[in-house]
């Protein structure tokens, strides 16, 4: 393989080193499938070479649109092997607007859609002059200027017996700085921007990612998360693929029917490796807790006492044990007694989770180390194919987002773009192969992110004094609130904490734009609400604020946070935090602008006498 290959190159390294191996793992009609490295090559040489049958030229875009499958991965990398370039698109994309601009704004010439996203392509397509034909994954009732996936299969077969070698030609004409995606944004504004992302970006990043995490050659993932993000490309299949393992997907037709389908999947791929983010965490956490409950109180108190002592041997895993070397045999003792069983629940074999988005709050991360199902935070962004850091087994500690990847380079900088020294708070800034190429239509936005060949994350951290490798981050620049003093400061600790802490609470975002005072907005349990405090409103109302306040003086969690930082008002929301209504994007973070949008008059009135108060109209009426 040449110093800087391309995906193409990469591909053909490791399925000439892995050949009959099993690569992907898919169920299909109740039973679960293997397809090999070798299969996984041919199948897509044979999309490609449809694609060419179609008339797609090299750099040209096809946009795909589906959820997690075999096909995603055969079909991007067949339009790769063209020359072209992918579009991927998050299936949890609802809005027409949405998923117009990014087809007309990307220039693609084709879509492919799933069955399950094929409606809204057919609502907008008419809105989408440039696109030629629809080719659709499922053998369904196909419209005009729509194809099935098996007749580009047939054409691509045809194909390829009446121009021998014209695919692999293809392939090798594609270089290490041609485009392999443009990947947009989240769309916390109104036009995402499109995020190019070369080959050789992709491949630099599987290199840099395996620098900080190992994973064994026959270790199975089970990947959750959409395959449109480069976090999947890189850290799932493109990495599974560089140490000769396999992943799977969660069958389902719908996304409700895929997180229904997400713990009997585990059960039955026994995933060893998975990809994470904090709301997936969070909601393992809250089921095996749920779990425990039923068990009675004897099995509980075990559990807490276990899980206790666990947590106090672990400390922040790289100081674990030390004067406490004696908790050492109750650890594996307790191992045997409860954890095991909790971890068969998820397979049995699961030997680490990555978690990426938004940050892990450590309790999590200790939380899960207790159990003996670590998951580690990492780091990165979209604009830098995503990996810049990640704690993995052996090299964690907890807090922070984990080891720097080499080679790279990384410098926090203060708002002047100077260098601050290492251990104090400033902007994340990077350099290397991994930074994207720019974003696709909008010089100026490149201009203001790329500076000198170094890319300026937008997000806050600082660097470890005892040991620089490890990088903290701490939040987001425009997440900073300002308080009526001019003071800004940083609330996701806060909101991270409060959601993983109180079961009551399912979501938090704290609100202060230069007011007299800050509020805080949660997203209501209302079933574990109605379980201790029965249908009593102000009884409810009182358990949400005994969460809230146990940071102030005297509570349970005292000294997390300065006290000036935290809410002097709640405001409970009449509704969930959902992909459905925007309110959170695909990666399951939180888009604080839109909440804050769509709950501008709740937050004027807690800024009223009466909506201060905690029992107040609103919030009786938002637990009904």
């Amino acid at each position: 393989m040449t110093k800087r290959p391309t995906i193409i190159d990469f591909v053909n390294t490791y399925v000439d080193k892995y050949q009959d191996a099993t690569f992907l793992r898919e169920k299909v009609d109740g039973v679960w499938t293997e397809t090999s490295f070798k299969q996984t090559r041919e199948e897509a040489k044979i999309i490609g070479a449809g694609f060419l049958a179609l008339g797609l030229k090299k750099g040209e875009k096809v946009s795909l649109i589906s959820e997690g499958r075999n096909l995603w991965v055969i079909t991007e990398l067949g339009i790769l092997y063209t020359g072209a370039v992918n579009v991927p698109l998050s299936y949890k994309l609802e809005s027409d607007y949405d998923l117009t601009f990014r087809i007309n704004h990307s220039d693609s010439r084709f879509v492919v859609a799933s069955e399950m996203e094929i409606e809204k392509v057919r609502r907008v397509i008419d809105r989408c002059p440039a696109v030629e034909k629809v080719i659709v994954f499922d053998d369904i009732p196909l419209q005009e200027n729509e194809i099935g996936i098996k007749e580009l299969h047939a054409m691509g077969e045809k194909y390829m017996q009446e121009h021998p070698g014209a695919i692999e030609e293809c392939m090798a004409a594609v270089g290490p700085d041609d485009y392999a995606n443009i990947s947009y944004t989240s769309g916390t504004t109104a036009d995402p921007k499109g995020i190019l992302l070369t080959h050789r970006n992709y491949t630099a990043n599987v290199e840099q990612g395996a620098s900080v995490v190992d994973i064994q050659q026959d270790a199975v993932m089970l990947i959750v998360l959409p395959l449109d993000h480069c976090f999947a490309h890189v850290a799932g299949f493109y990495t599974m693929m560089y140490h000769g393992g396999s992943i799977a997907t969660v069958p389902g037709k719908t996304p409700t029917a895929q997180l229904r389908n997400l713990l009997p999947t585990m059960q039955e791929v026994r995933p060893m490796v998975m990809l994470s983010v904090p709301a997936i965490s969070r909601s393992f956490k809250k089921a095996i807790e749920s779990g425990i409950k039923k068990k009675g109180p004897k099995v509980e108190k075990l559990y807490n006492f276990a899980l206790n002592n666990n947590i106090k041997y672990y400390k922040e895993y790289y100081n674990q044990g030390g004067w406490q070397f004696w908790r050492k045999p109750l650890v594996n003792l307790f191992d045997k007694l409860i954890f095991k069983t909790i971890r068969e629940t998820f397979g049995g074999r699961m030997q680490f989770l990555i978690g990426g988005g938004a940050l892990l709050d450590i309790d999590l991360q200790r939380y899960f180390c207790a159990i003996g199902m670590p998951t580690f935070q990492g780091y990165g962004l979209s604009e830098a194919t995503p990996i810049i850091c990640s704690n993995s087994g052996g090299h964690a500690r907890f807090g922070s987002s984990g080891r720097t990847v080499v080679p790279m380079d990384i410098k926090i900088c203060d708002d002047k773009g100077e260098e601050l020294p290492i251990g104090e708070t400033g902007e994340i800034v990077i350099r290397g192969e991994n930074v994207m190429a720019g974003y696709w239509k909008n010089p100026e936005a490149t201009a203001k992110t790329i500076v000198d060949g170094w890319l300026h994350t937008g997000d806050r951290g600082y660097l470890c004094k005892e040991n620089p490798r490890y990088l903290y981050v701490t939040g987001r620049f425009k997440s900073l609130l300002i308080s009526s003093d001019g003071e800004k400061y940083s609330p996701e600790g806060y909101e991270d904490n409060l959601a993983v802490a109180s079961k009551y609470i399912e979501n938090v975002i704290l609100h202060n734009n230069q007011s007299p005072y800050t509020i805080v907005l949660v997203v209501p349990n209302k079933e574990a609400l109605k379980a201790a405090a029965g249908d009593d409103p102000e009884a409810q109302l009182k358990l949400i604020e005994a969460d809230v306040n146990s940071y102030r003086k005297g509570g349970s969690r005292e000294g997390m946070f300065p006290e000036k930082w935290l809410p002097a008002a709640i405001v409970v929301c009449e509704e969930p935090w959902t992909e459905q209504n925007g309110l959170v994007n695909s990666t399951a973070k939180v888009v604080r602008g839109k909440v804050e949008k769509h709950f501008e008059k709740r937050i004027e009135y807690a800024y009223t006498p009466e909506g201060k108060q905690l029992v107040n109209p609103q919030n009786i009426a938002a637990l009904k």
